[in-house]
């Protein structure tokens, strides 16, 4: 079968009470099928019904890479005006007017959703997140293998990268460098996200882009970066110490690192997203720093950077093997120095393993 994933999707949008599936490209369309296009003026969107093939509408121009699959294909010359009713017929097709008809709302963009609604005006538009992630969030053999060897890609990245630290070298040209050995180490060119590198007064914001600022003698370094083989990505952080750093600084260090080796050991199968946030918090908050880790203890990892399972306080959803995701805690002192150290994992039958190995302690550079 082309698409052996479909039946487990058939099974899950009966489940949801739902019709069909309306993908526009993106991870879980690429997940399902294999196909892969560039988002751009052109909509393309696919129909997924439980028991039929699946439909497609795409401009003419993209017809090649459909030819030889099992689905029907309604394609579009380059006139707009006559679009809306190419969408009408191929959902014409399937009879899914009036019928419920779910989709991504993090993906499904405007412009393909108006002409959803224009082909279909009878029809209702669930979210059906759920339904994909449900299958996207449990990862085979294959999948950890490609997130394990985009983890190794990514360390290996960091450490060419590292002897090139110096005093007084800017955060922009220390992420150039990563990126350049990222490519150079094999990662695609399409990377989960552009690397963090942040130093100082920078290293407390959590989503810092990388800026002028050059590194200074008593920062420290946050280093958020990833790469990314066959789709899956990985996404790691390491701080480093810029010389000698103060001593409050080599203690919040030492608290994170406690706190990522607590999220870390929660995880197992059956236990709560929120008890592997909990491990975590517990630690930064025993040490008074609770009020300066202001996010989740991590997020899903896959064929995106944030997907499901969410490590969330409030998250009770259940850890199963093949899960994977980070663990990531951090202190953030304002206008000063800040502190992450992120790890990917993966639940095993009898536990949870980290795919990354690289060194936590506060290491000197510069």
């Amino acid at each position: 079968m082309a698409f052996p994933r479909l039946n487990q999707l058939g099974t899950a949008l009966q489940a949801a009470g739902l019709d069909a599936l309306a993908l526009n490209p993106g991870p879980s369309l690429a997940y399902l099928t294999g196909l892969h296009f560039h988002i751009s003026e052109r909509p393309v969107v696919v129909f997924f019904t439980p028991d039929r093939e699946p439909v497609i509408v795409l401009p003419e121009l993209e017809m090649l890479k459909v030819t030889d699959l099992p689905m029907k294909a309604f394609a579009y010359a380059e006139d707009p005006t006559a679009w809306e009713g190419v969408f009408r017929q191929a959902a014409e097709s399937l009879g899914l007017d009036g019928r419920q008809v779910g989709v991504e709302p993090r993906a499904m963009r405007l412009l393909e959703f108006r002409h959803l609604q224009a082909g279909l005006p009878e029809a209702d538009f669930p979210d059906a997140a759920g339904v994909v992630s449900s299958l996207r969030v449990r990862k085979d053999a294959g999948e950890v293998a490609a997130m394990r060897k985009a983890v190794q890609i990514a360390q290996a990245a960091l450490q060419a990268a590292i002897p090139l630290i110096k005093v007084g070298m800017s955060e922009k040209d220390l992420a150039a460098e990563l990126v350049v050995q990222l490519l150079r180490g094999g990662s695609q060119s399409e990377m989960p996200f552009s690397p963090i590198v942040s130093g100082g007064s920078n290293s407390a914001n959590p989503h810092a882009t990388p800026t002028d600022r050059a590194l200074r003698p008593g920062d420290l370094l946050v280093i958020d970066w990833g790469a990314a083989v066959d789709g899956y990505v990985s996404d790691l952080t390491r701080t480093f110490a810029v010389g000698e750093v103060d001593a409050e600084y080599r203690g919040i260090h030492q608290v994170v690192l406690e706190a990522n080796a607590a999220g870390r050991a929660a995880a197992r199968p059956g236990a709560p997203c929120a008890d592997v946030d909990l491990a975590a918090r517990t630690v930064i908050e025993k040490a008074g720093y609770g009020a300066f880790f202001t996010h989740r203890t991590g997020h899903g990892l896959g064929m995106e950077g944030h997907e499901e399972p969410y490590m969330r306080g409030d998250n009770r959803l259940p850890l199963e093997p093949g899960m994977t995701f980070t663990v990531e805690p951090g202190i953030y002192l304002p206008g000063r120095n800040g502190v992450r150290i992120e790890d990917d994992m993966v639940v095993t039958a009898n536990g949870a393993e980290s795919l990354s190995d690289m060194p936590r302690e506060l290491r000197l550079v510069g």
